[in-house]
């Protein structure tokens, strides 16, 4: 079974504005850089995806490519995290600030919105608004 991670998805107000900072990279994958390495890099690259917090809500998802582990300029180990230029929207999942990132159990992670599911296509404000009051 696939893990996953889950990260704040830090200075981004909403999945539209994330999905315009991905559109910028013509389909191609995109990377997020971040301190620590993951330990359990088999575990992740067998279909796992990092889990955005957006405004202290899981709301997307984008499927894990690599890990790639980098010395920087300063000495400083690194972790690229290679991700698929494309966004997944999940079922709303709050979660409290932390640094860094986590794991998420596939068990834990929140499901994908579907056609069947509804909700996929609400814009976002009125998704904010529905999770602010505990409706969704």
């Amino acid at each position: 079974m696939a893990l996953n991670l889950v990260k704040l998805c830090v200075g981004v107000d909403s999945v539209e504005q994330l999905q315009g900072w991905l559109d910028r990279h013509d389909g191609q994958p995109t990377k997020h850089t971040t301190r620590m390495t993951p330990k359990r890099k088999d575990e992740i690259l067998a279909g796992g995806s990092l889990y955005w917090v957006i405004k202290r809500v899981i709301q997307v998802r984008q499927t894990v490519l690599d890990l790639e582990e980098f010395t920087d300029s300063e000495g400083i180990k690194r972790c690229n995290i290679w991700l698929e230029n494309k966004l997944v929207r999940t079922a709303p999942s709050p979660r409290r600030a932390f640094q860094g990132w986590r794991y998420l159990k596939a068990e834990d992670a929140p499901a994908d919105l579907t056609e069947h599911a509804g909700g996929e296509d609400l814009p976002d404000d009125l998704r904010r608004k529905l999770i602010e009051l505990g409706a969704w």
